[in-house]
């Protein structure tokens, strides 16, 4: 028996990186998932993977239609929700407010938002009144930018702090009946994207040169995570068993970043 043995997830950007890892995890956990992401051949991959566990919807999560349909493919393959994760999010690339274009800056606000909090609340505001069925949860991805500087440039650091407000006013607004909480990872071995346009320079994450070494060197724990060093936390929320009482609630895995300023350790001994 799994810890969410008979449970039915939604995910949203859940081909690649943490949502992938997290769907994976879910079943393995004995959840039925389904999965919502932009990118065809990816979604045709993780169910050839997983099989009958989960459902795939092809779909954008600024679109509200899409959201829709992937809570209807949901429903009707599994006949429940009890857990919606919001996972979906492009990168900015580490680019300045100076660096950016007077006349770029309002297009690049709209589009990274779009994705990285409306993307976020149109998924939310689709499965409030399924969740409130099961008095189930919501879990949203957010950062350790959603709480401290130079993880990202100005757009993606403002819409990482945006959600921790949009957590917490969840919370206030669907309890009793839904749970809401985040997971805030540290940097991660993922492929994630940067808002097209935005940066000449800029490549997937973790192809940016030296980005695994200066990540790991950066941290107190001194190595950087892969997706599925995150995945235990989207179980523990998920489970009404061990964290019912939980919500508001924004657990970090980022490998300790809020000491990395730490002093030297002391060999000497006492």
């Amino acid at each position: 028996m799994g810890w969410l043995e008979g449970q039915v997830a939604l995910v949203t950007g859940g081909t690649g990186g943490i949502g992938s890892a997290v769907v994976r995890r879910y079943v393995a956990e004995g959840a039925k998932v389904g999965v919502m992401a932009r990118d065809a051949a990816q979604l045709a991959k993780l169910k050839d993977e997983l099989g009958d566990a989960i459902v795939t919807v092809q779909g954008d999560v600024v679109q509200y239609k899409d959201n829709q349909r992937a809570l209807a493919a949901t429903l009707e393959a599994f006949g429940r929700l009890d857990t919606f994760v919001g996972n979906a999010a492009v990168f900015d690339y580490f680019t300045r407010l100076d660096r950016i274009a007077p006349e770029d800056l309002e297009s690049s606000f709209q589009r990274l938002f779009a994705v990285n909090v409306q993307g976020y609340l149109l998924g939310a505001r689709c499965c409030i009144d399924a969740l409130r069925e099961t008095r189930g949860s919501m879990i949203f991805t957010l950062s350790n930018s959603a709480f401290y500087a130079g993880g990202g440039g100005i757009l993606y650091v403002t819409a990482k702090h945006a959600l921790v407000g949009m957590i917490r006013q969840l919370a206030y607004e669907l309890a009793p009946d839904i749970r809401v909480n985040g997971v805030a990872p540290g940097a991660t071995n993922t492929p994630m994207k940067s808002l097209e346009g935005l940066n000449k320079k800029s490549v997937p994450l973790n192809q940016i040169p030296g980005f695994e070494e200066g990540a790991a060197q950066a941290m107190p724990l001194k190595r950087i995570a892969e997706p599925e060093d995150h995945t235990g936390h989207y179980v523990l929320l998920a489970s009404r068993k061990d964290s019912g009482l939980t919500t508001a609630n924004i657990i970090h895995s980022d490998g300790g970043w809020e000491i990395r300023s730490a002093g030297a350790r002391s060999h000497s001994k006492t």
